[in-house]
């Protein structure tokens, strides 16, 4: 089991008193049971937290449920260990003392000239190296020379051809046939203790490994044993407090509460698992979601097929040299029961078209029964019945003879899309697909390779306003004191002229008290020119002020128009990307694993059952936002799935009015045309509201 904080950690019993209607809570890796759900999220959280060790290959960092993963696959590969090794190595390791690193080196070294009954070698025999396999392990009379081997040689086909006695010194081994990794998982496996290892009792017993300790280790744990009873000063355990009347029994029910306490846990992390999450008192209020419409013509369990066809007729209508068509007239003329409309009849030509221009298994076997290679309107069904005729193409051999008459239409609908989606698969294999795909890949990547170039120069101009803006702003102070220095100036070399050495030309002047009449001249001269040079000085920093505002005008503009464009090219960018995307990605799920899916071509938001089953689909921006509303973003799938709703927002909003508008416009039509039949008491076309019966394929050519 994994360890808590490198200790074990005992798992929580079963709750007494449990009675079947009971509502419990269970982990699912541990199998623990909880009646409260608090307990069980704390427990749920802890087991999320990286504080736990795999207790065989020692990895820390890691969840309960990624230990345990660990272990899993640690014991997997200590199942691998050679079987003839098992027995010397568990020697080697019982009541052994060392560190596991200091271990492994001891036994990779000594089984690197050690060999065991059954393993396979090599050995020098008639002057040369051959492969053997090891039959009995000797022993010498004198018991000096070490042990000798009974080896048997064996040919190319891995019998043993003859027998001989050989020493250790006539045997090598290219490598040992485990890694140290795989030593250290199996020694961890096989063993209850570490200091000493000591190894499992069942192991022990089944390999005849010797279970009492050595002299030396019993000293050692005796020792240590006296410690622990109070002989050393640190180390001695609390003891029953007897006289203050705590028996053994309370000390002991003491000592498990506190072994049994749980750690202390955090505050919950979200976002966690969406089934998890329980709504707070400070959550806010989550709307009901928006129950998905259901009215699909084909049947429910048919919908996932039909739209796969859809979706790839529509991504590949260019290589198909078919004209592109609306998810509801292609799910209209499935369903058409009367005849096979232009749009059926296009749709599996265009398929059959290009497995003969691939040369595939169906263009050989068209050759073979040397037919024509042109698929027409009329013929198309014989094309079609070769196609299901193929031995890699099963289950359509009841249908042949109403195909082959010319009453496609009046197959079941899922017949229909199961041959459809046969046909789809093969499409998918052929050269012009592939290379269609190859050619998009590029396309994108050239695409996103300008894209970034561009943000990279508009990154690299961004940088150079800001220094020319710091610079420019270090040089406006400059002037501004160069100038205030030289009015200044300007004003002490009149007070120079005055009089030297004087602050100010009052001193010089008395203007009240009986100055004369020139030096009263004077000072009204030096006011009027202080006077003018404010005035001056005004005038400039109006002007400045003035020049600024023009250029923070000019500068605001020119910013308005970078980012607009800057905008344009970001849209033309994504939108170029978007038409070479092939695969439509699922959006996200929602709290019960349904997934999400937008096609871009149809405006629909449609919703999956987490089985598969089930289909249905919002076609408006109020269900659209009543899905936001109720997306609770404390749970992880509905988190991701509400930042990729809010992403493509702009989008789903965009095709959804362009849906709607596509119906009224088509509603509009339709009462047009049945009240003008009215009037003149003429018959109806069908056409008028059976629009996909006008398809008219633009796109085609012979083949």
């Amino acid at each position: 089991m994994p360890l808590y904080k490198r200790t074990p950690f005992p798992l929580r019993s079963p709750p007494l008193g449990l009675m079947p209607n009971d509502s419990i809570f269970i982990i699912r890796f541990t199998n623990e049971i909880f009646m409260n759900y608090d307990a069980y999220l704390k427990r749920i959280n802890l087991y999320r937290q990286r504080v736990w060790t795999c207790k065989i290959t020692g990895k820390s960092g890691l969840t309960y449920e990624e230990a345990l993963v660990s272990e899993q696959h640690a014991s997997n590969e200590a199942q691998k260990f050679p079987e003839e090794l098992v027995i010397p190595v568990l020697h080697m390791v019982q009541f052994s003392t060392l560190k596991q690193n200091d271990l492994v080196s001891t036994i990779y070294r000594s089984l690197q000239w050690c060999f065991a009954e059954g393993e396979e070698t090599y050995g020098s025999f008639e002057n040369s190296m051959c492969p053997c396999k090891i039959l009995r392990v000797l022993e010498k009379a004198d018991g000096k020379d070490g042990p000798q081997y009974e080896v048997g040689w064996l040919d190319k086909s891995k019998n043993v051809a003859s027998i001989s006695i050989v020493n250790a010194e006539s045997l090598t081994r290219k490598k040992l046939p485990f890694t140290r990794e795989m030593l250290k998982s199996f020694m961890r496996e096989s063993t209850s203790k570490t200091s000493p290892w000591v190894v499992h009792d069942i192991l022990a017993q089944k390999h005849g490994i010797s279970r009492e300790p050595p002299k030396e280790i019993l000293e050692k744990i005796g020792k240590n044993t006296k410690m622990e009873n109070g002989h050393g000063n640190s180390g001695a355990k609390k003891r029953p407090n007897i006289e203050n009347g705590e028996t053994e029994d309370l000390a002991n029910k003491r000592k498990r509460k506190t072994e049994e306490k749980e750690p202390l846990v955090e505050q919950i992390q979200y976002p966690i698992d969406d089934l998890l999450v329980k709504l707070g008192d400070d959550d806010p209020v989550y709307t009901q979601r928006p129950v998905p419409a259901t009215d699909f013509l084909v049947p429910m369990d048919c919908v996932g097929d039909l739209l796969m066809a859809w979706d790839f007729f529509s991504s590949f209508s260019h290589v198909l040299r078919l004209s592109q068509f609306s998810l509801d007239d292609f799910e209209n003329a499935v369903v058409y029961k009367e005849s096979d409309s232009d749009l059926i009849v296009e749709a599996h030509s265009s398929i059959l078209r290009m497995l003969i221009k691939d040369e595939s298994d169906y263009y050989t076997s068209i050759q073979e029964k040397k037919r024509d290679l042109k698929i027409t309107s009329k013929n198309w069904t014989g094309y079609l019945c070769e196609f299901l005729q193929m031995e890699t193409v099963s289950g359509f051999s009841g249908q042949l003879t109403k195909i082959r008459d010319g009453h496609h239409f009046m197959l079941d609908v899922k017949v229909k899309l199961n041959i459809l989606s046969e046909l789809v698969y093969w499409a998918l294999m052929t050269e012009a697909i592939r290379g269609q795909l190859d050619e998009y890949i590029e396309q994108c990547q050239a695409i996103m390779l300008t894209k970034r170039e561009e943000e990279l120069e508009d990154l690299r101009k961004r940088k150079e306003q800001q220094q020319q803006q710091k610079e420019a702003s270090l040089t406006k102070g400059s002037d501004t004191n160069s100038l205030e220095a030289l009015d200044s100036r300007q004003n002490g070399d009149i007070k120079e002229v005055l009089q030297p050495g004087k602050s100010s030309w009052q001193e010089i002047v008395p203007l009240e008290n009986g100055g004369n009449k020139q030096a009263t001249l004077l000072s009204r001269r030096i006011m009027m020119k202080q006077k003018l040079n404010a005035q001056m000085h005004e005038a400039r920093e109006k002007k400045r002020i003035q020049m600024e505002e023009r250029k923070r005008l000019r500068d605001k503009g020119k910013q308005a128009r970078e980012k607009k464009l800057k905008e344009k090219r970001q849209e033309h960018f994504n939108r170029e990307i978007e038409k070479r995307i092939i695969r439509t990605s699922v959006l996200g799920k929602d709290r019960d694993y349904n997934r999400y899916w937008f096609f871009c071509r149809d405006g629909r938001l449609f919703v999956e059952s987490a089985n598969h089953n089930q289909w249905g689909f919002y076609s408006s921006k109020e269900e659209l936002d009543g899905l936001l509303l109720s997306l609770n973003p404390k749970g992880d799938r509905e988190r991701a799935l509400k930042g990729q709703v809010e992403k493509h927002y702009n989008k789903i909003c965009a095709g959804i009015q362009k849906r709607s508008k596509e119906i009224a416009q088509r509603n509009d039509m339709d009462t047009a045309v049945l009240r003008r039949s009215i009037r003149v008491h003429g018959p109806r076309k069908c056409g008028a509201t059976l629009p996909f019966l006008n398809y008219g394929n633009k796109l085609k050519t012979d083949l």
